[in-house]
C-alpha cells in the first residue's frame, strides 16, 4: 500500500469515527392542538435520516445512520401509537413506531438546539385512508437576500426577482394537495450558502430548488438555464458563474466548511454516503430535465442553455437531496428584465418548476405520499383572485379540460373550492 492510499484509508476512519458518535434517546410524545401527536426523539447533533411507513401491520420506521443508541428506546402506547422501539443494525439506529391504524403524517424534521437536536415525527389518526401517507416536502430556495443582492440590472435586483418566484412556487405547492413547501427564506434578508443546504436537511426536504436570475456585462445575453452540482463545470459559462455566486456573496470563503459542531458535514460525508450520493446526483439531473422540458414550452422563456449545466454551486451539495439550481434569466436583458419584472413572466417560471417537480414525482414516485398514491391528477384549492384561465397556465392544461374535469359551470369557481386537474 502506498502511502497516499494509507493517507486515504486513516482519513476514511477518522470520517467514520466522528459521524458515528451521533446518539439517541427517547424524548416524549405530547398531543398538540391540532389532535396530532408530537413525537420527540434527542441527538447529539443532525443526523443523516431515511423514513418509510409500512402496513400489516402499520407502522413507521426511521433509519438514522451512524448513530448509537443512548439508552434504550421503549414507550408505551398513546393512541395512535401501539409502542415505540428501536434497535441498532451496524452503524443504523431503526426506530419503528407500531400504529392501531394508518395515520397521515409528516416527515421527521430536526431542530437544532445550543446542547441537542430534538428530531420530531408528526401523526394524525385517519380513518379515510387505508395507508400510511405524507405529503412531499420541497425546499425552495431564493437565491441572495438581504446585504446580497445578487445580480444587478436597470432598476431591478437579482434578489427581488428570486423571492417574488419563489412566492409564487410556495403558493401553487401549498394550494395543490400532497404537496408541502418550506421556505429557506421568505423575506429580504440574508442566508449564508451552508445554512440554506443545512436548513433544507433540517426541515426533511424530499427536493432543493433555488431560484436565481444571472447578469452579464453585454446585455444582449439571455435565457433561463437549469443547473446540477459538480465539481467540475460543463462550460466556461457554468464555471463563470459559479465563481461569480461565491465572489458576490459577503460571506467569507474562509467559514464555508466550519459549521457548528451540531450541523451534518456534507463534505466530509461524501465519501461515507458515496451511495446516497451517486444517487443523489442521477436524481437531480432527472429533475433538472423535467424543469427544463418545461420551460422550454414557455413561449414567454427563451433558453441560454438547451441542456442541463452543471456546475460547483455550494447551495446544491446536499448529499442525498436532490437538487436543482434554476437560473430564470439575465435582469441585465432588457427582454428577460421586463418579463422578470412582470407577473405574468414570474408566474410562468414558477409554473414550469412545478410542472417538472410534478413530473419528476410520477417517474420517481416518493413511498407512502399522497402523490405516489394518486399520480394521475392534483387536487387544487381555489384562492382569492384566483382565476380559471390563470390556473389553466399555471398547470399547462386547457380551460375547457378544467371545466370537464369539475363539472363546472358558467367558469363559477369559489375561495376554499378543491378541483381536480389532471397533469
Amino acid at each position: 500500500m502506498n502511502k497516499l492510499k494509507f493517507l486515504l484509508l486513516i482519513l476514511c476512519i477518522v470520517t467514520v469515527s466522528t459521524e458515528a458518535s451521533n446518539r439517541v434517546s427517547f424524548g416524549d410524545v405530547s398531543e398538540l392542538e391540532s389532535g396530532n401527536l408530537k413525537i420527540v426523539f434527542n441527538l447529539d447533533k443532525v443526523a443523516l435520516i431515511n423514513s418509510y411507513a409500512l402496513d400489516d401491520p402499520s407502522r413507521i420506521v426511521i433509519d438514522l445512520k451512524n448513530t448509537v443508541l443512548n439508552e434504550p428506546i421503549k414507550s408505551s402506547s398513546f393512541s395512535p401509537i401501539k409502542i415505540i422501539r428501536a434497535s441498532e443494525v451496524g452503524s443504523t439506529v431503526r426506530i419503528v413506531i407500531d400504529l392501531k391504524g394508518s395515520v397521515y403524517w409528516k416527515k421527521p424534521w430536526q431542530v437544532k438546539y445550543k446542547d441537542r437536536v430534538d428530531l420530531i415525527l408528526e401523526i394524525k389518526r385517519d380513518k379515510k385512508i387505508s395507508t400510511n401517507l405524507r405529503d412531499i416536502i420541497v425546499a425552495i430556495d431564493a437565491g441572495h437576500g438581504g446585504r446580497d443582492p445578487g445580480s444587478v440590472g436597470k432598476n431591478i435586483l437579482e434578489k427581488d426577482v428570486t423571492l417574488l418566484i419563489s412566492r409564487e412556487l410556495e403558493r401553487t405547492l401549498k394550494n395543490t394537495s400532497g404537496y408541502k413547501p418550506v421556505m429557506i427564506r421568505s423575506d429580504d434578508r440574508y442566508v449564508g450558502l451552508d445554512d440554506r443546504y443545512q436548513n433544507a436537511r433540517k426541515l426533511g426536504a424530499d427536493l432543493f430548488v433555488s431560484i436565481h436570475a444571472d447578469g452579464f456585462r453585454l446585455s444582449s445575453v439571455k435565457g433561463a438555464s437549469v443547473y446540477v452540482w459538480s465539481e467540475e463545470a460543463s462550460s466556461i459559462t457554468a464555471a463563470t458563474l459559479s465563481k461569480n455566486k461565491l465572489a458576490n456573496s459577503p460571506e467569507v470563503k474562509s467559514k464555508i466548511g466550519k459549521l457548528d459542531v451540531r450541523d451534518f458535514d456534507e463534505d466530509e460525508a461524501r465519501t461515507l454516503y458515496q451511495i446516497a450520493y451517486e444517487a443523489k446526483i442521477d436524481n437531480s439531473v432527472i429533475l433538472a430535465e423535467k424543469i427544463l422540458e418545461q420551460l422550454k414550452k414557455d413561449p414567454y422563456t427563451k433558453m441560454h442553455k438547451p441542456n442541463v449545466e452543471f456546475a460547483d454551486f455550494r447551495v446544491l451539495k446536499s448529499i442525498d437531496i436532490p437538487s436543482v439550481l434554476v437560473e430564470s434569466g439575465f435582469i441585465t436583458n432588457p427582454d428577460d428584465a421586463k418579463r422578470l419584472e412582470g407577473k405574468a413572466g414570474r408566474r410562468m417560471i414558477a409554473r414550469s418548476i412545478f410542472l417538472g417537480i410534478h413530473n419528476y414525482f410520477k417517474i420517481k414516485p416518493k413511498p407512502n405520499t399522497f402523490m405516489a398514491s394518486q399520480p394521475k391528477f392534483v387536487d387544487y384549492e381555489i384562492q382569492k383572485g384566483d382565476v380559471i384561465s390563470e390556473i389553466a397556465i399555471r398547470f399547462g392544461v386547457t380551460i375547457d379540460e378544467i371545466i370537464n374535469w369539475n363539472n363546472l359551470k358558467n367558469k363559477s369557481i369559489y375561495p376554499g373550492q378543491v378541483i381536480q386537474i389532471y397533469i
